[in-house]
């Protein structure tokens, strides 16, 4: 089977993916959700002509010229409006956020007056409509604020809040599945013995999954033995998940039971083999509602192709905008590398510094992708175009941003 680039890969997993629904939830656990219905707006913000400052509110014809003494009728304070009208020749105290009375077009900060009894005099000629918020100057009632397909941040939250907006429509969460597979694999903290392998890409691979808005249940490891492997499978896809993942038994060895399990629960897998460096076994297909990605077992690979494929399935699952092909970004190179072959190399990398504004690589001196110290040590992943010719230090380069 000859090998499918990357992105002919990604395009071919997300054609079969689209939005799975939606669900109201209060404003207190919406943040880092995906909007499914725009937010609009309740209320007019400011709801009514507020000041800005604390100060006097008049008339600006009454302190054209100035000194001006206007006689004190009153004061307004932020949810104590005044109830009068400010008639010629009077002024109203009033306070920062305090509605701006009746009759006043204008405000006299306080350090610009001077106060005896009920008379002020105002030392400023003020403009008209200084110090004023106006009424709707944030937005207006029935104003659209947020759209379809928004991640809800920390700063959007005071936003619909303010809008009068308690509840918001938004993309249900992705049910994640994780399945494992090995007779190797032990669980962490158990006592391994020298000839097992400690399962650890399914924390960091459910740690992705969360952070890109899903719930993941773990189902375990399965043993290399195909009706075990069949049933973990039936189980799995029986399971009302949205998304299944497997990690291991993806290649083609006589113990890599993962795509013929999964062929006999009715998954047709559209790809086995990408021109990808780590993690050329890759599977993915559909069964029912659940979208199937099987990935290596090799922790590296895992999280390199959990990366570039999980994570836009994912986020198109929500609703959110995906590109077609892996957005990458401009970086210049801290070291000499090699020329590339046939397969897309991203190469753990550190950030050394900067230089005109981009950030400059390195990549780690060991690639081997058993190597998890360097994947952790990593802040981006080098990418080099396959058959890339080899680059010098200070050339341009791309790379792809690793999680927080």
């Amino acid at each position: 089977m000859a090998l499918m680039p990357v992105e002919e890969a990604l395009a071919l997993l997300l054609a079969a993916a689209g939005p799975i629904g939606s669900e109201n939830v209060p404003l207190e656990e919406a943040a880092g959700r995906v909007l499914a219905a725009p937010v609009i707006a309740r209320r007019t913000t400011p709801g009514a002509d507020v000041s800005a400052m604390d100060g006097y509110a008049l008339r600006a014809a009454d302190a054209a010229t100035v000194p001006a003494t206007l006689r004190l009728i009153g004061e307004s304070a932020a949810g104590r409006p005044f109830a009068g009208t400010v008639e010629p020749g009077t002024t109203v105290r009033l306070f920062t956020g305090a509605v701006v009375p009746d009759g006043a077009d204008a405000i006299v900060i306080q350090e610009d007056t001077r106060r005896d009894g009920d008379l002020v005099t105002m030392n400023e000629a003020p403009t008209p409509g200084r110090h004023i918020r106006p009424a709707g100057g944030d937005f207006a009632s029935g104003e659209t604020l947020l759209e379809t397909g928004h991640k809800l941040r920390a700063r959007d939250l005071a936003l619909v809040a303010a809008a009068d907006v308690a509840e918001v429509s938004v993309a249900r969460r992705p049910r994640v599945a994780l399945l494992s597979t090995g007779d190797e694999l032990v669980r962490p903290g158990t006592g391994a013995r020298a000839h097992q392998v400690i399962v650890s890409n399914i924390y960091s691979i459910a740690a992705l999954a969360r952070a890109a808005g899903a719930e993941v249940t773990d189902l375990g490891v399965l043993p290399d033995e195909m009706a075990a492997t069949q049933a973990g499978m039936r189980a799995a896809l029986d399971g009302g998940f949205d998304v299944l993942v497997t990690t291991g038994g993806a290649s083609v060895g006589d113990h890599d039971l993962v795509a013929p399990a999964l062929t006999a629960q009715g998954v047709t897998l559209a790809v086995h083999k990408i021109a990808l460096r780590p993690g050329k076994p890759l599977m993915f297909g559909r069964s029912r509602r659940t979208q199937v990605l099987g990935l290596p077992g090799n922790p590296v690979s895992a999280h390199v192709c959990a990366t570039l494929f999980l994570l836009p399935l994912l986020k198109k699952l929500q609703g959110l905008d995906v590109p077609a092909a892996t957005e990458l970004q401009p970086a210049i190179l801290g070291s000499d590398v090699k020329a590339n072959e046939q397969r897309m190399d991203f190469m753990r990398a550190e950030i050394v510094g900067r230089e005109g504004g981009l950030p400059v690589v390195r990549p780690l001196p060991v690639q081997d992708s058993s190597m998890l110290r360097n994947l952790a040590r990593a802040d981006v992943l080098l990418v080099r175009r396959p058959h890339a010719p080899p680059a010098k230090a200070g050339e341009p380069c791309e790379i792809l941003p690793l999680e927080d």
